[in-house]
């Protein structure tokens, strides 16, 4: 059956079966690869996208329950403000380690913002508890959340590992 979905700003017509959940849509019809499948119950939140703005896990999400409500997924997060801002904060903490969580984590943490501009630290673990990682990174992903609400000034960009190993080797020898 055919469906027109808006993703990412762009309409997209898809031919797929009412149940197929959004996050295949996406993924295997579509070709964003950004969401990923996790657990497949939506206990983990790695397919986490954001419908009209709200996290969603897209792997419980039936294609034939988005209607009309504009779907944003990792690709196109960082076209929005809290997007940017947050993509920047996950580098500045240098939160991603395997990074399989990542795309799940920082669409919940773009709703969070949009939700409650400058969460508290107990605001911000209610609002990503249902994201799991398995590098354990929480404490890098609540720094960066803190950074990217204005909580915490940003961090101070770090020199190119390139330049560093530059300024080494031409560094006089003591």
């Amino acid at each position: 059956m055919p469906y027109t979905l808006k993703v990412n700003g762009k309409m997209q017509t898809v031919d797929v079966e009412p149940d197929t959940p959004l996050l295949w849509v996406l993924r295997d019809t579509i070709g964003l690869v950004g969401t990923k499948f996790g657990c497949g119950v939506g206990m983990c939140g790695a397919c986490t996208v954001h419908l009209d703005g709200v996290a969603v896990r897209g792997c419980q999400t039936r294609i034939s329950t988005v209607g009309t409500k504009a779907v944003t997924t990792i690709e196109g997060v960082g076209s929005t403000d809290i997007g940017a801002k947050l993509q920047k904060a996950w580098i500045d903490h240098d939160v991603i380690q395997c990074g399989y969580c990542q795309a799940g984590q920082i669409m919940n943490a773009a709703s969070l913002l949009t939700k409650t501009p400058h969460p508290s630290d107990q605001q911000i673990e209610a609002g990503m508890a249902g994201n799991l990682c398995r590098c354990a990174t929480y404490t890098r992903i609540k720094s960066a959340i803190r950074q990217a609400a204005g909580l915490t000034p940003a961090l101070a960009e770090a020199p190119a590992p390139r330049q560093v190993l530059a300024d080494a080797a031409t560094a006089p020898k003591a």
